[in-house]
């Protein structure tokens, strides 16, 4: 048998696919339910992982749990109302995650039972990684620093000149996401965020 770590390090990979796979789809669905061809033009309404693949975004999330997909492009001026279209295109991201980590919470205890003990406890690993993985990810994406899906959700949100103002951090966004990243404070935040969705998941 496989030692942990290694078994574990094995079953992440095609969680953190099949993770950023499901949010990238779920963006370009909305985007080309609203009318925007773009996502399907460009390739982006599937759920190969390769269409959507960051190379570093997905060993970021293999590694730390909290990572990013290569963006599905947009085009607003499709949508009738394009800040409320970004809105609901943005929330589609974090919404397909959480979805998936409750598919797997409420299906993996029902398939475990039906296995052998050895296999059952690889199955409930690879559903305890793939829960945590998807968490992690919507609650990252939920930080509302732009580029991430939590800044379009509150611009949608906030009257057009708050709206406004921070749409212009995004030139600085990725610098602020680098820093909260290696400072450890982006743990901190998202922590508050994924016990909130696990309590909503056991509640359910």
């Amino acid at each position: 048998m496989l030692p942990y770590r290694l078994s574990a390090m094995l079953l992440t990979v095609p969680a953190a696919l099949m993770a950023i796979s499901i949010h990238e789809f779920a963006h370009g669905a909305v985007a080309d339910y609203l009318g925007d061809p773009t996502p399907r033009l460009s390739g982006r309404l599937t759920l190969n992982p390769l269409a959507h693949l960051d190379p570093i975004g997905a060993l970021m999330l293999v590694l730390f749990r909290f990572g990013w997909a290569k963006p599905v492009m947009i085009d607003p001026r499709y949508f009738r109302d394009s800040r409320r279209g970004m809105m609901y295109v943005a929330v589609a991201g974090p919404l397909a995650n959480i979805s998936l980590a409750y598919f797997f919470a409420i299906t993996g205890g029902f398939f475990a039972r039906l296995l052998q003990p050895t296999a059952a406890r690889l199955l409930i690993s690879f559903f305890e990684i793939n829960i945590a993985l998807n968490l992690w990810l919507a609650a990252f994406n939920l930080i509302p620093i732009p580029p991430l899906d939590g800044s379009k959700i509150l611009m949608g949100l906030l009257p057009g000149r708050q709206a406004y103002a921070l749409a212009q951090l995004e030139t600085y966004g990725p610098l602020l996401l680098i820093l909260l990243i290696m400072s450890g404070l982006a743990r901190q935040l998202l922590l508050p965020i994924v016990r909130v969705l696990t309590w909503g998941m056991r509640f359910l």
